[in-house]
């Protein structure tokens, strides 16, 4: 078995040649690819066979990263991921520096900024955004665990994290908020 060190590692490697992951985050395993690269991000929607139309969200490590990939962050939106008790994924307007693949049709993107310890430390040490969609085919449920997510997905990645595979508790998707202009807040998943 690998250290932690090693497979986020070997995760990098993958992200910087343009692959697709398969890894735990602060919510359900997640498909990832570098989310500056639209060829990953493409080959993710092929993975899921999912509409190229419905946004996919990405994890960063800290909200300073969120600056980058954002035009305008909210005040409100710093304060919202520090007082959070669970994951928080917040969808911003005014997208940058990431592939338009992911983005939704009105510009905008999710982002997280996660918490988990494998998850914030593979994001550190990728230094960019990280793709996170649910680990299954579009349609179909999603892994609530490492053990429920299905051969054609594993197959379908380039590498897949060994952190956290033994792991049998059930894991829960993540808040989804909206800030929009004025700081109008609209909740779109509790």
């Amino acid at each position: 078995m690998k250290s932690i060190q090693e497979d986020i590692t070997e995760a990098c490697e993958v992200l910087k040649r343009g692959g697709v992951i398969l890894y735990p985050t602060d919510t359900i395993w997640g498909i990832g690819c570098d989310a500056t690269n639209s060829a990953a991000v493409k080959r993710i929607y092929e993975i899921k066979h999912r509409a190229d139309n419905k946004a996919l969200i990405v994890l960063t490590d800290s909200m300073t990263k969120v600056d980058f990939y954002v035009k305008e962050v909210p005040d409100i939106a710093y304060d919202l991921v520090e007082l959070s008790e669970k994951p928080l994924t917040i969808i911003y307007s005014g997208a940058c520096n990431l592939a338009p693949e992911l983005l939704g049709e009105d510009g905008t993107v999710g982002i997280r900024v996660t918490r988990e310890s494998f998850s914030q430390a593979l994001c550190r040490r990728f230094r960019k955004a990280i793709v996170s969609t649910s680990a299954n085919v579009s349609g179909e449920p999603s892994p609530a665990c490492f053990a429920e997510i299905s051969d054609e997905i594993k197959q379908a990645v380039d590498y897949v994290v060994e952190a956290r595979q033994d792991e049998a508790q059930k894991a829960q998707p993540s808040s989804i908020i909206k800030l929009g202009k004025g700081g109008l807040v609209k909740i779109i998943r509790e």
